[in-house]
């Protein structure tokens, strides 16, 4: 596996020396099972194929088996036959696993593991997915659990990622992660979140001032935020003037006026990104993503207008990785959206939440190939 000797100091942001560090990147989050229908829908399903998947475990895998660079994933399971079939798909995938195990019951009345149920729509019927991630290990975890001192300090990590879904499972959770991203800090570690508002996780612990409060707390210790057309608005409550509740039309100069509102209010952030998504029908939506930093300013990706989809989950999950990878490998911030951009295009077009993209078919893309075929 591959990793980037360099110290990035030109760039947005000032990376630890790889050769200083076990890890190029560390996310932090839950991993769950996804249960796919394929082509059917989940209530008359029969046969559901199974995958790996979540908001942060998909970038730390992406960055592993995409872009080559030394992953782990802290998270915790139930240590039954479920937990241990997570593992092995993570392992599959190229990343450490940092599992906290806990005691399994017999049943799953004290801890379980997490179940995602996704269908992935087709034209005028739109993507569903049926989370079943009550009172699961990775809720239950607390800060003191992990040992973030000798994960940050004595093994080294030069990147950790976390997020809004994560931070969203539990009180106690929003504090694993503010004990974690606190130690990357005082490590040097650069911390990157994506804010991924789910307002079915957040709407029976207090709904959207709830989201906000816990997120605006969290933001204080964020070097690169990430978020799609709507998390900025609903996780840390800016408004998007000149864009319609309804988002049929993508104003992309709005959102750059709504990213100079956050950033002057949080002065911590070096790098702001946006997925920008026009969803036409569940199969073809039209495409990019801009950036911010405050060495470059604004800089925007190719268009796609009527992108071809077959499973949009994770596509925003492979934009973070793919910008990540960008910013780790050449400090350049308008080709690190590029990367992050056809990243999340490819991503969305193959199933399952994780990224099935080579490196060098992202940066064929990046570049502007198309989809001849390669023989």
């Amino acid at each position: 596996m591959s990793t980037v000797s360099e110290t990035t100091a030109t760039g947005p942001v000032t990376l630890r020396p790889a050769e200083e560090c076990r890890y190029d990147v560390v996310s932090l989050g839950e991993v769950m099972l996804r249960l796919d229908p394929g082509e059917g829908r989940v209530r008359t399903a029969r046969r559901f194929e199974a995958w790996e998947g979540g908001g942060e475990y998909n970038v730390a895998r992406g960055l592993s088996r995409c872009f080559g660079l030394r992953a782990g994933v802290v998270t915790a399971l139930a240590d039954n036959e479920v937990g241990h079939l997570i593992e092995g798909m993570i392992l599959a995938g190229g990343v450490d696993p940092m599992i906290t195990w806990a005691p399994y019951d017999g049943i799953g009345r004290t801890v379980r593991n997490g179940l995602n149920f996704t269908e992935r729509g087709f034209g005028v019927r739109g993507a569903v997915g049926v989370s079943d991630r009550g009172n699961t290990a990775i809720a239950q975890l607390r800060a003191d659990d992990v040992d973030f001192e000798y994960l940050f300090g004595t093994l080294g990590v030069r990147w950790l990622h976390t997020g809004g879904i994560f931070a969203a499972l539990s009180e106690s959770a929003a504090e694993v992660a503010q004990a974690a991203m606190s130690a990357a800090r005082r490590h040097g570690t650069i911390v990157s979140y994506d804010l991924n508002y789910r307002p079915s996780l957040w709407k029976g612990i207090g709904g959207i001032e709830r989201a906000q409060e816990v997120n605006r707390r969290l933001a204080r210790l964020v070097d690169v935020m990430i978020g799609n057309e709507e998390d900025f608005t609903a996780s840390l409550g800016y408004e998007v003037e000149g864009v319609d509740a309804n988002l049929s039309k993508l104003d992309t100069t709005a959102f750059e006026r709504m990213i100079e509102r956050v950033t002057a209010d949080f002065d911590n952030f070096k790098v702001a990104a946006t997925t920008l998504r026009q969803v036409r029908t569940a199969t073809v939506n039209d495409w990019s993503a801009i950036a911010w930093s405050r060495q470059d300013g604004f800089v925007r990706s190719t268009q796609r207008p009527g992108l071809e989809i077959l499973d949009r989950v994770g596509g925003g999950d492979s934009f973070a990785s793919g910008l990540i990878y960008g910013l780790i490998d050449t400090g350049d911030l308008a080709t690190a959206v590029e990367y992050g951009a056809a990243h999340g295009a490819l991503a969305m077009t193959t199933p399952g939440d994780t990224s099935m993209a080579t490196k060098a078919e992202v940066l064929r893309l990046a570049a502007g190939g198309g989809a001849r075929v390669q023989r």
